[in-house]
């Protein structure tokens, strides 16, 4: 209870999102393999769902048949990952996985495997420029590179990517491009109230890179990217819907046809929300000022540690006290690692 009542607390604070209304989700079907019981990632190309389960001791990427969640394939490799959180799909047809879960914050570096249908696998090490975080969120631009946003208590993501070329066997620093302050809700969803509600828990690029949702557990932030530039997209008003309601939502999907498809852990139903695209495309955007925030002289992001979005509630963080711990334990034990 105390919880709970300092975490509504800060939620005034921060203030709350004006999410869009949707057509009733489509639910085609419910994950059935046990293996997947704690799916954490999706991708899709049109045809198959790849989804991957952030347990275990070895790499599996399942690729689902669409209409009824069945397994039709797989994609193994035999290295043992931390705590693989999410995963996209590469323009060639690799799959990138973030092995970025770290609940404790004791990593010294995370990793992103690539992986191919013919069983190549590749493992690329990286380390944050500030020190350990946990994040569960990956997004793959149109020429490659690879975003991470990390997961915080208070609603204000930092985003990286790697400061040079990735390096397979190797380690490769990271750079940190920006924060992502995600407001407080009113939804009663998810396993974290007011403050679970602000939780990157995952997020997709459309195919041709100009869409980009990050999700929480019970919101997505859809971002328009006409040029392909995630770091600047993202420096952009989102759009915010309402995800229909899941117990532990962590997975989330473009389709090709501009739907976003989400998922939870726990065996849940797959939700399809057709049209949410065009709720994106056609929003003009003001030009940027020389800070970078259109409309206005205050940049909603910053680099980690320079302040970053007003709704930091830096007043509210100093009053939560010990808070921050007291929820990271609580969130860890919500997961095997």
């Amino acid at each position: 209870m105390l919880l709970l009542g300092v975490t509504a607390g800060l939620a005034a604070t921060a203030g709350t999102a004006e999410t869009q209304a949707l057509p009733a989700p489509e639910r085609p079907c419910r994950i059935s393999d046990p293996d997947l019981d704690e799916l954490s990632g999706l991708a899709s190309d049109g045809r198959y769902w790849y989804a991957v389960d952030d347990g275990g001791s070895s790499i599996r990427v399942a690729l689902l048949d669409r209409a009824d969640c069945s397994v039709r394939d797989e994609w193994t490799s035999e290295v043992d990952p931390y705590d693989v959180e999410d995963l996209a799909l590469a323009r060639d047809g690799a799959v990138w996985l973030a092995d970025t879960g770290d609940n404790r914050r004791k990593r010294s570096t995370v990793a992103l495997h690539r992986l191919t249908g013919d069983g190549g696998s590749e493992l690329y090490r990286l380390t944050y420029p500030d020190g350990p975080h946990d994040a569960e969120a990956l997004l793959l631009d149109r020429d490659g590179t690879p975003y991470v946003i990390t997961k915080e208590p208070f609603g204000v993501a930092f985003v990286y990517r790697p400061a040079g070329p990735l390096a397979a066997g190797g380690t490769v620093p990271l750079e940190g491009v920006g924060t992502l302050a995600l407001p407080t809700t009113d939804s009663p969803d998810g396993p974290v109230r007011s403050i679970g509600t602000r939780l990157v828990t995952g997020g997709s690029v459309s195919r041709d890179g100009t869409l980009i949702a990050v999700r929480t557990y019970t919101e997505a932030y859809l971002f328009h990217a006409p040029d392909g530039d995630v770091a600047a997209a993202l420096r952009r008003p989102p759009v915010p819907i309402r995800l229909p309601p899941e117990p532990q939502g962590e997975a989330i999907a473009w389709e090709p046809d501009g739907s976003l498809v989400t998922t939870s852990e726990g065996l849940q139903p797959v939700h399809v929300l057709p049209g949410v695209a065009d709720l994106v495309r056609p929003r003009a955007e003001p030009p940027p000022t020389p800070s970078g925030r259109p409309g206005t002289d205050q940049p909603p992001t910053g680099e980690p540690g320079e302040g970053g979005d007003p709704l930091s509630a830096a007043p509210a963080l100093v009053a939560a006290g010990g808070l921050a711990a007291l929820l990271l334990f609580y969130l860890s034990r919500l997961r095997r690692r």
